[in-house]
């Protein structure tokens, strides 16, 4: 077979070759292997993802209810099924007075202006719709214990969840460049070698064109490829709260409309099993307590799919 050899495009943010051929080589039957005890990996069939996270987020709600203490959690991008949760919350009238819970990032404007909370298309909108106000108003957290990223608090953020201890748990999955939360590895905003780069905090950032292509498919932008629908700019919690956080449960099971087509199996491959680097930003989890759930789609053998065209 003819060779033909050439170095990845400028743009793309990790271009390690060998690196990159020892990811694309792993097996779905290795995926699970690492160096660390305490990163655990396992692969789901992907119909167990949604209820496995909402008994997770919820049994951790009711467990602080039952002893009677704070349970603080970072969320990410909220997704409708939040509304699952709350449900639960409300059949098993769970109290929620000890839930404190912070939204891991929020899109912001060209000159880092954060989107309101009212912007329909924003994360903290969603998160109120889905969670908070979908809660039994009589169960309900107060108001000022569900942290959204504002342009008042991006300087203390990172201080409040600290003050509250630290996070007990932080949900996460990669985004295309393997970003964690909006931590791009492309981003001037996150510059610095590996030691300083884990001591960073809150901050805007600017989104990688990858992540912009990424979100642009994602339903409240038309899943259409409206790359001018996606703010350039992003909120972010940084390295410092996902390393300070008690646990971390990480999740890959993304496709393209529920196709075989996914920018995320190699994505899975090279934050699981590359090189912890900024350059990889979710690498850092190899390193730290972590359960990660995997997709059979997304551990899938990486192979030429030829009945699916060029």
């Amino acid at each position: 077979m003819t060779k033909f050899r050439w170095s990845p495009a400028k743009f793309i943010p990790f271009r390690d070759l060998k690196a990159i051929e020892r990811c694309r080589q792993i097996k779905r039957k290795d995926i699970t292997k690492h160096w660390n005890p305490d990163f655990r990996i396992q692969v789901l069939p992907v119909e167990e993802f949604e209820p496995k996270w909402i008994n997770d987020i919820f049994q951790r709600i009711k467990q602080s209810a039952d002893e009677g203490r704070p349970v603080v959690m970072i969320m990410p991008n909220p997704w409708p099924n939040y509304v699952k949760v709350a449900a639960l919350i409300n059949k098993h009238k769970v109290d929620c007075r000890h839930v404190h819970t912070f939204n891991m990032d929020e899109y912001a404007d060209e000159r880092g202006n954060i989107a309101p909370e009212t912007w329909e298309f924003g994360f903290g909108y969603a998160f109120k719709k889905f969670f908070y106000s979908a809660i039994n108003p009589k169960l309900r957290p107060p108001e000022k214990q569900i942290h959204l990223f504002t342009n008042k608090n991006l300087k203390s953020y990172g201080k409040m969840l600290a003050d509250l201890g630290g996070a007990d748990i932080c949900y996460s999955g990669p985004g295309w460049t393997g970003h964690l939360a909006f931590i791009e590895p492309d981003a001037p905003e996150f510059a610095g070698r590996l030691a300083d780069w884990k001591k960073m905090g809150p901050r805007i950032c600017t989104l990688s064109p990858f992540t912009i292509a990424q979100n642009s498919l994602h339903g409240c932008f038309g899943a259409s490829g409206d790359l001018a629908a996606v703010p350039p700019k992003a909120a972010t919690i940084g390295p410092a709260e996902v390393i300070g956080a008690k646990h971390r449960i990480d999740m890959h099971a993304i496709s393209v409309g529920g196709s075989f087509q996914s920018w995320q199996r190699f994505t899975t491959r090279l934050v699981l099993h590359g090189p912890v680097t900024p350059r990889i930003p979710e690498s850092i989890l190899q390193t730290l307590r972590t359960d990660v759930w995997v997709s059979e789609s997304a551990a899938a053998d990486i192979k030429p799919r030829w009945e699916l065209g060029y």
